[in-house]
């Protein structure tokens, strides 16, 4: 007695088909222009770092400047004294020497002051414009990083396409040869299970299903085999190279579970199987005498 199959709905299969840009790629730029706009913010905080020790750097000249403005000022009131003091009738020389003194030596201090601001406004400013370049230079390289991502992006999605499948339902995306399964691998999207399939009395395991290969036709690109999963045996028959084979395993409907052929020899046949991520697949039925069902 045979299993009849659980064949989606027309309902079923239209709600797994896609259509349009991928989600994954339009997340993808998404992603991407954050990364630019969190790097500009960034950039733009260390800016606004930088201008605040220079702000802080110019207060502390400010500050620096009264002090010498006051140096000055007590310079000239010494002088002043002097002056007076030089007038006064019975002044001594050692008097005059002492006040002379005085004078040089707030003189000194006040040309130490000057050299001291001018080595710190010198240090801030070769700070400020050393973080403003390391920052520059970081913002640089994000963005030609991201312009490659970009590149590689575009030009993996022009070497990849999406097919109709068997089951009228839209397939993900479609590897033709081995480099292009192992970029689709990278991705992450789905499980894949690279097969090479021969002729053979007993099926062969390939991932959590079973297949077996009963026919190929080498000149027409064409074969036909038995998936056997779910306690079912489903006949894929006359099927080409590079076309999506789909059916169902499990009862979630989480996925279509696909298989693409890459060529097809004459006793055996390569490629590849594709399972949902999020799919729990059951366990690949044991062969049986059931009829097969396509």
């Amino acid at each position: 007695m045979s299993i009849s199959p659980n064949v989606p709905n027309p309902q079923e299969s239209y709600h797994y088909e896609s259509s349009g840009t991928p989600r994954w790629i339009v997340v993808l730029f998404v992603v991407l222009f954050a990364a630019l706009a969190v790097l500009g913010y960034a950039g733009h905080s260390v800016q606004s770092r930088m201008d605040q020790d220079l702000t802080k750097a110019q207060e502390q000249n400010k500050i620096l400047s009264a002090q010498l403005e006051q140096a000055n000022s007590r310079i000239a009131d010494l002088k002043g004294h002097l002056e007076v003091t030089e007038q006064k009738v019975g002044m001594s020389q050692s008097e005059i020497a002492k006040a002379t003194s005085r004078a040089e030596a707030i003189r000194k201090e006040q040309v130490a002051s000057g050299q001291k601001l001018a080595a710190q406004l010198t240090e801030v400013q070769k700070e400020s414009a050393e973080k403003i370049g390391a920052v520059a230079t970081e913002v640089g390289g994000a963005k030609k990083d991201i312009e490659a991502t970009k590149s590689d992006l575009e030009a993996t999605k022009g070497k990849l396409e999406r097919s109709l499948g068997d089951m009228n339902v839209m397939s993900g995306l479609i590897a033709r040869n081995h480099d292009d399964l192992e970029d689709l691998k990278r991705r992450g999207d789905r499980n894949y299970y690279e097969f090479t399939l021969a002729k053979a009395k007993s099926p062969q395991r390939v991932g959590p299903i079973q297949m077996n290969l009963s026919k190929t036709d080498p000149k027409k690109s064409k074969y036909t085999l038995v998936v056997f999963a779910d306690d079912r045996q489903i006949e894929k028959k006359d099927k080409t190279s590079g076309e999506p084979i789909q059916f169902y395993v499990g009862n979630s409907r989480n996925g279509v579970f696909e298989i693409v052929v890459f060529t097809v020899g004459k006793s055996q046949v390569t490629g590849y199987l594709s399972t949902p991520k999020d799919g729990a697949a059951a366990p690949a039925a044991a062969p049986a005498a059931a009829k097969p069902t396509s």
